[in-house]
């Protein structure tokens, strides 16, 4: 059996007892030299390398691991369960790194830039009586993910496009209904000029008026859906958000004759959010609950937060959804009510995924609906995938 090989520093260093003061000082030359070198090499690799110990300090990280658990001041000799939170409870299985296996998994980091990170650990021994350590391999599978979402995203916009032909006959009656009721009051405008018949007149025109603003609304709901955009986040408080959209909102829920009641906390952790993107989702399901309810209803909403999540339940004494409907409620184009355009939820649950975050409905017929989101907290940096 062929013994193993070994280098020349080998040699040099079984014999470290015997060298003198000259050749002491051209080995550790030559030692920083080699470190160099493969701190060089380490650092080309677009795979962040992490060394660390069973209780996740680290002892090394190459340019790109430091990059991408966005440690500023690096990240050799601090606490990796520190810097990326909620990473431990999957990694943290076995007692030494003799019992632990070898693993993958594949996990979400939200910033410093959202990325998505699949992790390989081996653990290793440094000898008799030596250290336990892991070795991380950290690989950006962004792109690979991303081109899978863009997938399915595209093949939602072609679903959505091969329903463009309904949209356009939606469109049809209003521009229908456009062009007669012009016509008519351009024919009275040339007949009737002094006449008293302007009651007749303003009918066509409120009708003409009433029938741009339903074609704007269709377009414009059309092209949010097909045309999402990034989001851009921030530091927000969401309890800000909803009392924003209240306000706006407040001469409807007044008209319609809507109690409002809520629980909204004064203190509350923030999240990284796209503020206007959480107006609109807010808007859709206030507005939603509203139309939902005859005079009286009432509208509630609840914010309540754990260690990892922000909460929000929207609740209204409405209709109900049937079972029926309840499988379709993301749909582009379902819709149950009259002259709904179907795209309000199927926008509110992209927005929520774009988010980091998950969005959950409960109805029941004659009694009510509530909608739930969940936010991350901006702390809670991973979320494990596999």
């Amino acid at each position: 059996m062929a013994g193993k090989k070994h280098s020349s520093l080998d040699k040099v260093l079984g014999r470290l007892e015997q060298l003198d003061h000259a050749n002491l000082q051209n080995l550790v030359q030559r030692l920083a030299r080699e470190r160099a070198m493969l701190e060089a090499v380490f650092n080309t690799l677009q795979e962040g390398v992490l060394v660390i110990d069973a209780t996740g300090q680290i002892d090394y990280a190459n340019d790109a691991a430091t990059s991408m658990i966005g440690s500023k001041d690096g990240a050799t000799g601090a606490s990796l369960w520190r810097l990326v939170p909620g990473l431990r409870d999957s990694l943290d299985d076995a007692e030494s790194a003799h019992e632990a296996p070898l693993l993958t998994r594949e996990f979400e980091l939200s910033y410093p830039q959202p990325r998505v990170v699949r992790l390989y650990r081996v653990p290793f021994h440094e000898g008799p009586g030596g250290v336990s350590r892991y070795a991380i391999i950290l690989t950006d599978i962004t792109r690979e993910k991303r081109s899978t979402e863009e997938l399915i995203e595209n093949e939602k916009i072609s679903s959505i496009l091969l329903l463009a032909a309904s949209v356009a006959h939606e469109l049809g009656n209003p521009l229908n209904s456009l062009t007669i009721h012009l016509q008519l009051i351009d024919r009275k405008l040339q007949k009737l000029r002094g006449s008293k018949e302007t009651e007749a007149l303003a009918d066509s025109i409120a009708i003409c008026q009433n029938e741009v603003t339903r074609l704007d609304g269709i377009i414009r709901n059309f092209l949010e859906a097909i045309r999402p955009r990034a989001p851009d986040l921030e530091d927000i408080n969401i309890v800000e958000v909803i009392e924003d959209v209240l306000r706006f909102q407040a001469q409807e829920i007044e008209d319609r004759g809507i109690t409002v009641d809520g629980e909204l906390p004064g203190s509350l952790p923030v999240v990284m959010a796209d503020r206007n993107q959480l107006k609109q989702v807010f808007f859709n399901l206030i507005k939603n609950a509203l139309e939902a309810m005859a005079p009286g209803g009432r509208l509630s909403l609840r914010v309540r937060s754990d260690d990892d999540s922000v909460y929000v339940a929207v609740a209204d004494t409405g209709s109900g959804i049937k079972v029926a409907d309840m499988t379709k409620l993301f749909s582009p184009y379902h819709t149950t009510k009259t002259g709904g355009h179907g795209l309000g939820l199927m926008i509110v649950q992209r927005i929520l995924r774009d988010h980091g975050g998950l969005v959950g409905i409960e109805s029941k017929e004659d009694i009510g609906t509530v909608v739930t989101l969940q936010f991350p907290q901006k702390h809670r940096r991973v979320r494990m995938l596999t």
